[in-house]
């Protein structure tokens, strides 16, 4: 049990966590209605992506070999035999998608979407230059969107009752693409010579390259979540709260992890620095603190 539960990645469930975001934003949090299912949806959602997790590994078993860390994993050191990891991947990902489906169609078909997309990811995206970096980012914008459509399935006014902010969308897309960006920076430090046997995309990185992506998401990030919290749709939204206090928590989270990449020349694993990293992990509970309070204070 212990290796498959090493190739699920549960720690990984982090990631879904953006799941919540439209809960937060839409003033529902407080909802048992809509909170319930919102965390069932998050153990459903997680489920089939720790499926496909597997499957991605039974996929990349060569190449993983080749890489000084993710060697260890189960299945590229034997430790979880192939035909083991596809049979509970298909398993996991059959009762995360059906699980999904019947919480909401809407939700259920969001899963099925973020599915194929990290099956295109894995079979064919993943070995382009900077479609490898996007997918990924698109990847957390379906997360975001599935977290929405889950409370459309709930809606008791229908599912037009529930707005879908695209500034939602646009802040995971930039964050996601910018922990993306970093991971690859990362990857091509360490595995050098090698960056190209183990991810085709990354013989076509270079240093400087990611160096000046990393630089526009991360001034991208920051402008659009700024931006979000200031429009005048937003201010209207949340009755004039003053949602932009929140702005420093994102800018120390981005210092943060530039501090880890450049400095302590980590970034491979960002769910992993969410929990082991004492200070973002603070900072996110902060962020996540000052959000709720704001937004569940009384309308000036």
């Amino acid at each position: 049990m212990r290796p498959l539960l090493e190739s699920m990645r549960v720690y990984q469930w982090t990631k879904n966590l953006v799941l919540f975001a439209g809960l937060v934003f839409t003033l529902k949090i407080l909802d048992p209605s809509f909170t319930l299912p919102a965390i069932a949806g998050f153990f459903t959602f997680s489920l089939a992506v720790s499926g496909m997790y597997l499957l991605n590994d039974v996929l990349d078993v060569e190449r993983d070999r080749l890489h000084p860390e993710k060697r260890r994993r189960p299945v590229a050191s034997g430790s979880l035999p192939v035909p083991a990891a596809t049979a509970a991947g298909v398993l996991l990902l059959a009762v995360g998608l059906g699980g999904s489906y019947l919480i909401g169609p809407r939700f259920g078909a969001m899963a099925l979407a973020y599915v194929f997309l990290t099956l295109a990811y894995s079979l064919v995206l993943k070995r382009i230059v900077l479609l490898d970096v996007v997918s990924i980012a698109l990847g957390f914008v379906v997360r975001a969107a599935a977290g929405v459509e889950l409370l459309r399935d709930r809606a008791p006014g229908g599912p037009e009752s529930i707005e879908l902010s695209p500034w939602l969308l646009v802040c995971a897309f930039f964050l996601a693409l910018f922990l993306a960006i970093g991971k690859r920076r990362h990857e091509l430090m360490v595995l050098e010579a090698d960056a190209s046997r183990h991810r085709v995309a990354l013989g076509s990185y270079t240093a400087k390259l990611l160096d000046q992506l990393v630089a526009v998401v991360t001034s991208a990030t920051v402008l659009a979540y700024s931006v979000y919290t200031i429009a005048p749709e937003t201010l209207a939204k949340f009755g004039g709260r003053p949602l932009y206090l929140t702005i420093p928590f994102v800018l120390y989270g981005i210092f943060r992890y530039l501090y880890l990449m450049y400095a302590e020349e980590k970034g491979g694993n960002p769910s992993e620095h969410l929990l082991r990293d004492r200070a973002t992990l603070v900072n996110v509970l902060l962020w996540c603190a000052a959000v709720l309070a704001i937004l569940t204070w009384p309308r000036p």
